[in-house]
């Protein structure tokens, strides 16, 4: 018998919930958990009661032709990690995992070169989450020690994007 990774289980269970997502460019979905428990989820989407992009059929930042990673003020999502943080306490969340999957809604490829944007990194790291793992493809992912944000911030440089 081949039996799944733990880390490939989870990711399985981020990519199902990303399947709730309405945006129109990508769909992200997250899981947080500790203790080989589940805490919380979250999945892309316009805050509770507003409209979705895919509701009104337009993405803003995509007619704008703004890149990836970039002018998220204009996006009218919340996205993946900071709605699975929002649903959670900081007590359950304290060394817990995020694992994040995302896929591309055009193409339905993984997205590539998968991260947290700078702002998902700042709520994640407050959070007390310790690592966060990424899904590369169906079997392939990358973890990431949340310490390592802390020590090399990229806000100082002025960085923008992934």
């Amino acid at each position: 018998m081949n039996r799944k990774s733990k880390e490939n289980y989870y990711l399985d269970l981020a990519e199902v919930v990303s399947q709730r997502c309405t945006c129109l460019r990508r769909h992200y979905g997250a899981i947080i958990v500790k203790n080989d428990e589940v805490i919380s989820t979250g999945y892309v989407g316009a805050p509770r009661g507003r409209k979705n992009c895919s509701d009104i059929g337009k993405c803003v930042r995509e007619q704008m032709n703004i890149p990836r990673g970039e002018r998220y003020e204009l996006c009218r999502s919340v996205h993946a990690e900071a709605n699975a943080i929002i649903s959670a306490s900081r007590r359950d969340m304290l060394g817990s995992t995020l694992y994040l999957a995302g896929t591309e809604v055009s193409t339905g490829e993984y997205v590539a070169n998968a991260s947290c944007c700078s702002m998902c990194k700042r709520m994640v790291i407050n959070s007390g989450i310790e690592k966060v793992v990424i899904r590369i493809d169906k079997e392939n992912y990358k973890s990431i020690n949340v310490s390592d944000w802390i020590e090399n911030d990229e806000s100082l440089e002025g960085a923008f994007g992934y």
